[in-house]
């Protein structure tokens, strides 16, 4: 079982890697796309006010995306973090999540999780 801080620094890692993922493909696009990352929270503001958000969820050791499509919470699963309904991997999902809500498309390669 890993630690707070390590899943903490596990967690702030991945929404780091996700913000430069976001920048990239903000370079190339006219999305009208903003997002910030404060405290563990990663908020994706889209062009008709809505929201996607990312945030680590400590108790559970868990990444969870709210978006309008629903409510998803990821856990590290031999390193990759995982959807705990559909198994599907974080970076895919959100890819899915992006392109629908805010008009973008984005890759999210390389989204490790600590292995527990």
């Amino acid at each position: 079982m890993i630690t707070d801080s390590e899943f903490i620094l596990a967690a702030d890692r991945t929404l780091a890697a996700i913000g430069g993922a976001l920048d990239a493909a903000l370079e190339t696009s006219d999305a009208d796309t903003d997002w910030n990352l404060n405290d563990g929270i990663l908020e994706i503001e889209c062009a008709d006010g809505s929201k996607l958000i990312a945030n680590r969820h400590v108790p559970n050791r868990e990444i969870w995306v709210a978006a309008r499509a629903g409510g998803f919470h990821f856990k590290p699963v031999a390193g990759v973090w995982r959807d705990t309904r559909s198994d599907d991997e974080l970076g895919a999902a959100l890819a899915a999540l992006v392109r629908a809500q805010a008009g973008l498309a984005v890759a999210f390669p390389g989204l490790s999780a600590p292995t527990v």
